[in-house]
């Protein structure tokens, strides 16, 4: 049986949790510079780039890992946010990209395998820091940093290198633009082709203001209608806001997605030195009233989330039934920022 069909048999028995933040469990390891480098021949300053703890500190990643899988987990995402060549350019690192995601994936998967129970390995895709769908300047609207093409080849190398470590699904999240995201949804059918295997997706929206719209303008409907044709396993929503901000928006998703539903919140709101305060016992009663109302079928968590906040939200879903799937629409969706249904 393939991974997705597992996900899916064992999706429909109960709700599944996925673990939390690798960057706040970094931060908790005061790490200093001589860490993140690790002997690298690295010119550039690397503190702050939590991905190449992969090969500078294994043992880190390797712990915050199984911290997350001891907490309950049964979908580990490798740490690998910014694990891409566009985003490593920031610290001089993009020759090391492929060894990173390889190494990351093994970490992931070896926890993941580590004591017999049946556990997930998602390859994580971040949004880069650039954006196909803006303009960074205000005054040629028309001007891009980057091309379509040149997105989908760095999403290419990132994801060859997360599937020969071993990973499971490919998770396109905290998509700010849609078109971001459709360029890495080329790039896994790409290499789906090329395996000559299926490479199932998860993929997960990030909202930027409480209208519920990302950065391109696209409503959590307008989205799904843009990215339904990948046949995703699962759709959702992380990053953005608390659970309680999300909860409106995500029974919109809930709604008419007609394939697994993950959401991951992140710690309530930053206060105004950037930190999460929400204890876990908050997230967790907030992720229950999603799960009270039938909204979802995975859940964990974003920034801000500790192994804490994940044992709480694995014990809050326990026992409880999962959202159902919805029926397949029988109309024509479309999207632009806003979705349109032709009826029959």
């Amino acid at each position: 049986m393939s991974a997705a069909a597992q996900l899916r048999a064992e999706a429909a028995k109960r709700i599944l949790v996925k673990d939390g933040a690798y960057g706040t469990s970094v931060q908790d390891r005061k790490l200093k510079g001589e860490d993140y480098c690790g002997g690298l021949d690295l010119l550039k300053d690397q503190r702050g780039n939590n991905d190449l703890l992969n090969l500078s500190r294994p043992d880190v990643v390797t712990s915050i890992c199984r911290s997350f899988a001891d907490a309950g987990a049964d979908v580990l995402a490798t740490n690998t946010f910014n694990a891409n060549r566009i985003s490593q350019a920031d610290y001089g690192a993009e020759a090391l990209v492929e060894r990173i995601n390889i190494a990351a994936a093994r970490i992931t998967r070896e926890v993941a395998d580590a004591d017999g129970k049946q556990r997930w390995v998602a390859g994580a895709l971040g949004p880069t820091n650039k954006t196909l769908s803006l303009s960074p300047d205000v005054n040629d609207p028309g001007y891009r940093e980057v091309d379509f093409d040149t997105v989908k080849s760095v999403y290419r190398e990132q994801i060859d290198a997360l599937v020969e470590g071993g990973v499971d699904f490919i998770l396109i999240e905290t998509i700010f633009d849609t078109l971001n995201a459709k360029a890495a949804i080329m790039a896994t059918l790409e290499a789906e082709q090329a395996l000559g295997r299926a490479l199932p997706l998860m993929i997960s929206m990030t909202l930027t203001d409480l209208s519920g719209r990302n950065l391109s303008g696209h409503t959590v409907e307008a989205f799904w209608a843009s990215v339904r044709h990948a046949k995703p396993v699962t759709i959702g929503l992380n990053c953005s806001f608390g659970a309680a901000q999300l909860r409106p928006h995500l029974a919109s998703l809930a709604k008419q997605a007609d394939t697994l539903v993950m959401a991951y919140p992140n710690a309530g709101l930053p206060n105004e030195l950037g930190e999460y305060d929400e204890a876990a016992e908050q997230t967790a009663a907030q992720v229950r009233e999603w799960i009270d109302d039938g909204l979802v079928n995975i859940v964990g968590g974003c920034c801000g989330t500790t192994p804490a906040h994940i044992a709480a939200i694995a014990r809050t879903a326990a026992g409880q039934p999962p959202r159902g799937i919805a029926q397949a629409p029988r109309h024509t969706l479309l999207a632009g920022l806003e979705p349109m249904v032709i009826a029959a």
